[in-house]
């Protein structure tokens, strides 16, 4: 049994702030002095009324947001929310246009194209096998929503900066960049992030969506899949995952009162991003997948001059106490995540295994 904890570079479920664990540890069989666990409490009772109400609060806090926007608690993950954003703003008169960076945004157009609604792929990156960013993009001009994925944890490739769509809303997947950084509201008409990556336990998702958006939403659909329901109710309409929205609470609160505040955190997550690529950029033993200006501050994807070296280099890292870094299964190489709870520690002692791999593997 291991009894130290490793270097946790997994992709999602993924590593917690220890901070947050260790307070979650503490408090688990007797929470706010209950005498029950966070997992036992009502969701009705007071109790778990301030806890969502302090996580709605802190994030609107981190990103200065207005009284438009609400802050929702949804089960099902981002994949549900691949189905209801179109399933709530196309009608059969309406089109949306979709950017394609492969895997996530690629499974969000199938739930658009399942339900026979209208949508352009406006850009699409397949042609290099999504490793970068699309630019220029010409949108359409009676789109309701541009979609798009913020991040791609597969392909390694993230927007440093988001297109200008002429006053069209952004529907954002930010499942694993969420408060990672700072960024303009005022693009964004929804924002849905699966918890799992970067914010907390599988089990939630954080939805925010501005007022206007919501106004346009269908409300001809059954209460489970409209956000009206999740808006009108602040998330309890049905027991919401207790758990994870207490954890997300806590990772919240560590953003904002031990790291700082979102500028804080993306120059750290900016320095630790740095240092692993600059020492892929020192060697030619290991390259990165992304082209150099679309690579992800959240995941380093990259690959060894063989995959039997690859195979190897996963094995020994796991032996020497960093797991998580084989690549996805769907392309293989490797991959290290290094979202906001990765410390600079970790990676420090990242590159320096790396060193040592290549040194006694070339």
């Amino acid at each position: 049994m291991t009894q130290q904890r490793i270097y946790n570079f997994n992709a999602g479920p993924a590593a917690l702030p220890l901070q947050v664990l260790q307070e979650i540890q503490t408090s688990f069989l007797n929470f706010d002095n209950s005498g029950m666990s966070i997992t036992e409490i009502s969701h009705r009772s007071s109790y778990f009324d301030d806890v969502i109400n302090d996580a709605v609060a802190r994030a609107k806090r981190l990103l200065n947001l207005d009284d438009r926007f609400h802050v929702l608690f949804i089960q099902g993950g981002a994949s549900l929310q691949f189905a209801m954003v179109p399933m709530n703003f196309l009608s059969s008169d309406d089109t949306a246009d979709y950017i394609d960076t492969g895997t996530w945004s690629t499974k969000a157009i199938t739930e658009a194209k399942i339900q026979n609604k209208n949508y352009t792929v406006v850009a699409s990156s397949e042609e290099n096998n999504f490793s970068y960013i699309p630019k220029n993009i010409q949108f359409s001009e009676n789109a309701k929503y541009v979609h798009l994925t913020s991040n791609n944890t597969i392909k390694g490739t993230q927007f440093h900066e988001f297109p200008d769509t002429k006053g069209i809303p952004i529907v954002c997947d930010m499942s694993s960049d969420i408060f990672s950084r700072s960024l303009d509201m005022e693009k964004f008409g929804l924002i849905y992030a699966g918890a799992q990556k970067n914010l907390g336990p599988s089990g939630t998702c954080m939805v925010i969506i501005r007022q206007d958006m919501l106004d346009m939403a269908n409300e001809n659909l059954p209460s489970m899949l409209k956000y009206s329901t999740y808006s009108s109710k602040n998330s309890m309409y049905n027991t919401p995952p207790c758990f994870g929205i207490y954890t997300i609470d806590l990772v919240l609160k560590w953003i904002e009162e031990e790291m700082g505040g979102l500028e804080k955190i993306e120059e750290y997550n900016r320095q630790k991003a740095a240092l692993l690529y600059d020492f892929m950029g020192s060697t030619s033993f290991y390259n990165a997948t992304a082209q150099e200006d679309s690579r992800s501050l959240m995941n380093v994807t990259f690959r060894l001059p063989t995959e039997a070296q690859e195979k190897l280099f996963v094995a020994k890292a796991m032996e020497n106490g960093f797991g998580g870094l084989k690549g996805h299964r769907s392309v293989g190489g490797c991959r290290a995540s290094i979202y906001n709870a990765a410390t600079m520690e970790s990676i420090d002692n990242l590159i320096k295994f790396m060193e040592t791999f290549a040194e006694e593997n070339k």
